[in-house]
């Protein structure tokens, strides 16, 4: 976004596209309000998406079981009738009052948003990828160094270097042979992988046949030829020092969760979470509201089902604070005409 370009003005910005989020944002579309969502995330799904895509969840209501990536899909669906927009691979990095009312927000992309609400619904904090101890790689970042496969993949005679052991770090390793790269090579501290079994009988064989390769390892340093990376200084586990080329450097480690600027947006908080007014999930704030793992009160349980109880109330307290001083109906989407025609059915 350039200076000149005006913020995006929203009755509501959701903060976080986690399961909780992404309900949020249905439940906000049954009072006839429009969001707009924002992700540290290139993908919507958060915690779900992130750590546990394929793993069975056994206590959402009404399924029995079901993937996280099943779980997020179906929340995906449900929202789509009120066409929110998704802002990913951003982190809200500022908040304040604004001169109008409502709230100013900036993101990490450089995004501005005016809204008249905030929900945040960030979990345990924004998902940040994992980096190496080297803070001269940051010049490189989005150029030769990248912390998920970059898009237009561009390999074709390139030297590739991939830093990880999980199933993102193998499984890209086994991507990039489309690309016709030079040479790729699996960084990892030891011998032994984490990734899951066929993931690893796939690398294995792709070893066996030269396409790739297994160095054990640490990245300890870099190389530079005319302003640009050229290799990685690696230290063996015995002690000895080795040099790979390098054009570019995926380091696959993982996300970690970070509570980010939200700690220094004034709001009153207890052990890194958001206290809430339970009868509407409000905040300190006014017109700021916080759902899911982020927030806390007495008898708080971290459980998605338990989010979704807290997004509905949320939801009936914004149109409460949009429309003081009227009561706000409770409606069913079986029989009511006015939810019919939001949802489109």
């Amino acid at each position: 976004m350039t200076a000149h370009t005006p913020p995006i003005r929203t009755d509501a910005l959701v903060i976080g596209a986690g399961p909780v989020g992404l309900f949020q944002v249905f439940q906000l579309g049954l009072q006839d309000i429009h969001a707009h969502v924002v992700d540290a995330l290139p993908m919507v799904g958060g915690q779900c998406m992130a750590l546990y895509p394929e793993k069975p969840i056994y206590d959402i209501p009404g399924l029995p079981v079901c993937t996280g990536r099943e779980l997020v899909e179906r929340l995906q669906q449900q929202a789509a009738p009120f066409k929110p927009q998704c802002h990913l691979n951003q982190q809200v990095s500022a908040l304040s009052a604004h001169a109008d009312g409502g709230w100013l927000l900036s993101t990490s992309a450089g995004q501005q948003f005016i809204s008249r609400m905030v929900f945040i619904a960030a979990g345990v904090g924004a998902f940040m990828p994992r980096q190496l101890a080297l803070p001269e790689l940051q010049a490189f970042e989005s150029t030769q160094v990248f912390h998920h496969m970059p898009d237009n993949l561009t390999l074709k005679d390139q030297h590739l270097v991939v830093v990880g052991s999980d199933d993102a770090a193998v499984q890209a390793v086994l991507d990039s042979q489309t690309n016709s790269p030079a040479s790729v090579t699996l960084v990892h501290r030891r011998a032994s992988l984490d990734a899951s079994a066929h993931l690893q009988t796939a690398f294995r064989e792709a070893c066996a046949s030269g396409q790739v390769r297994l160095q054990v390892g640490q990245v300890q340093g870099l190389q530079t030829e005319a302003g640009r990376l050229s290799g990685l200084e690696l230290t063996t586990p015995e002690g000895s020092s080795l040099q790979l080329p390098c054009d570019q450097l995926w380091v696959l480690l993982g996300l970690t969760p970070q509570l980010g600027p939200i700690a220094d947006w004034g709001l009153d908080m207890a052990k890194k979470q958001l206290n809430v007014n339970t009868e509407n999930f409000a905040t300190s704030a006014p017109g700021i509201f916080a759902v899911g793992d982020i927030n806390h009160y007495p008898g708080k349980r971290k459980l998605i089902l338990s989010g979704f109880h807290e997004a509905t109330l949320a939801a009936f307290g914004a149109a409460a604070y949009l429309n003081p001083g009227q009561k706000i109906p409770l409606e069913y989407t079986t029989a009511s005409p006015r939810l019919h025609k939001l949802l489109g059915v």
